[in-house]
C-alpha cells in the first residue's frame, strides 16, 4: 500500500499545482462524412482555461498520419481535408491549456465514404426537395388554373353586360327612329286640306252687269 501511495506521490509533484494538465476532451464524434473530408467535434469540461486543441489522425492501415495543432481559439470543432475515400482513420483530440496539454481524448474510428456514396446520398436529397418542388408548381398551378378561371368569369360577365347594354341601346334608337317618322306624317296629312281650303277660299273674280 505504501508503495503505490509513493508511486502517486510524484506523479502529483511532476504535474504541480501550476502545471496541472486542462481534462481530456470529451463527446468527441465525427459528422459531414464525405469521401475527401469530415467534421470533428468535441466538448470541453468547464472550470479550465482552454487555449487550443491538438488532433491526431492516422489511418488504421498506417499508412499515414497527421497532426493538428491551433492555439488561440475557442473553436471545438475542426474540419479535416486531404483524406483518402472509403480509408478507415482513427482521431484523438487534446486540449490546450495554459501549462501544457491533455491527456488524449479516447480513440474514435471512422471510414470516408466512396464518391459513388454520395450520389444517393445526394440524389436522395435531391429526390425530396424534387418532391417539395412538384408539391410548390402543384399549388402554383392549381392557385393560377383558379385566377384564370376567375379572369374569364369576369370577361364573361363584361362582355354579358356590354351585350345588354348594346341591344338597349339600339333598341331605343329604334325606338327613337320610329317617334321620329310618326309625327312628319302626321304634320304632312293636314297640309292638304288647309292648302285645298285656302285654295277654295280664293275670291273669283265677280262681274257685275249694268243695264241701263
Amino acid at each position: 500500500m505504501t508503495s503505490s501511495a509513493g508511486t502517486a506521490e510524484p506523479e502529483r509533484t511532476l504535474l504541480g499545482p501550476e502545471g496541472d494538465r486542462p481534462p481530456s476532451p470529451v463527446n468527441v464524434t465525427v459528422t459531414q462524412l464525405k469521401a475527401n473530408s469530415a467534421t470533428v467535434s468535441w466538448d470541453v469540461p468547464e472550470g479550465d482555461v482552454i487555449i487550443g486543441y491538438a488532433i491526431s489522425q492516422q489511418r488504421q492501415d498506417g499508412q499515414m498520419q497527421r497532426f493538428i495543432r491551433e492555439v488561440n481559439t475557442t473553436n471545438r470543432a475542426c474540419v479535416l481535408w486531404d483524406l483518402a475515400e472509403d480509408a478507415d482513420y482513427i482521431i484523438q483530440v487534446q486540449s490546450v491549456g495554459l501549462y501544457g496539454e491533455s491527456q488524449a481524448s479516447k480513440r474514435v474510428h471512422f471510414r470516408t465514404l466512396k464518391q459513388s456514396d454520395r450520389l444517393p446520398s445526394n440524389s436522395s436529397n435531391q429526390g425530396d426537395i424534387t418532391v417539395e418542388g412538384l408539391d410548390k408548381e402543384r399549388q402554383l398551378q392549381t392557385g393560377e388554373i383558379i385566377i384564370i378561371v376567375v379572369v374569364l368569369l369576369m370577361w364573361a360577365a363584361v362582355i354579358a353586360l356590354f351585350c345588354k347594354q348594346y341591344d338597349i341601346i339600339k333598341d331605343n334608337d329604334s325606338n327613337n327612329n320610329k317617334e321620329k317618322t310618326k309625327p312628319s306624317s302626321e304634320h304632312s296629312t293636314p297640309e292638304r286640306p288647309t292648302g285645298g281650303l285656302l285654295r277654295s277660299k280664293k275670291k273669283t273674280p265677280s262681274v257685275n252687269i249694268i243695264e241701263v
